[in-house]
């Protein structure tokens, strides 16, 4: 399969990566140091994306921004970053890329454990995870051409506990590989409308 990779270089895509490149080809986009160049808060810039890239089996979604910070102390601004950009930019992907994934493909965005889980300042992650996922089983059911979506939903990756440790106090870590293989499992296997959680 050819497979997108939005986020390609950050720890969550890193570990999607790793799992699917030895059985796939990947296409790796992201903000820069990539193969195609893409801004997902930007919808213009995902269609030249997708225009860049062609025809792809699968698209994967590793990539967007929230705040973190007191919930007393969020602003308008900041409270819709990750409406705009975490959810707004993985919706347009999806959106936009129903022109350009073949019949049976599939997209597999990336929530998060705050949803779930939540911790102190990070109300807006939690808030952009709940939208994604319900985005992700109304939008199965009306997915054309047998196209199927889903999310995946880690927790703190081992690797990325030295920047964000500090916030998830108590929270246990999950291997990278395992938040690979469910990249697979959504891609490669069958399920579609569903959050497949990593923890």
């Amino acid at each position: 399969m050819r497979i997108l990779i939005v986020g390609a270089e950050g720890d969550i895509g890193r570990a999607a990566c790793a799992e699917l490149s030895p059985r796939h080809e990947i296409i790796k986009a992201g903000r820069n140091g990539a193969d195609a160049q893409v801004d997902i808060s930007d919808r213009a810039s995902i269609e030249a994306m997708y225009r860049t890239c062609g025809t792809v089996d699968a698209v994967i979604s590793t990539a967007g921004s929230v705040h973190f910070g007191p919930l007393t102390d969020f602003t308008h601004d900041q409270f819709t970053l990750g409406l705009t950009n975490k959810v707004m930019g993985q919706v347009n992907l999806v959106l936009v890329g129903l022109d350009f994934v073949s019949d049976g493909g599939s997209f597999t965005l990336t929530s998060g454990v705050l949803d779930r889980d939540p911790i102190r300042q990070g109300t807006g992650a939690a808030t952009a995870n709940g939208a994604l996922g319900g985005f992700v089983t109304g939008a199965a059911i009306e997915m054309p051409r047998g196209l199927r979506i889903n999310a995946v939903s880690p927790g703190l990756l081992d690797v990325s506990k030295p920047r964000y440790g500090a916030f998830f106090l108590g929270h246990e870590t999950v291997p990278s590989d395992r938040v690979g293989r469910a990249y697979a499992k959504s891609v490669e296997g069958a399920l579609t409308g569903k959050v497949i959680v990593v923890e």
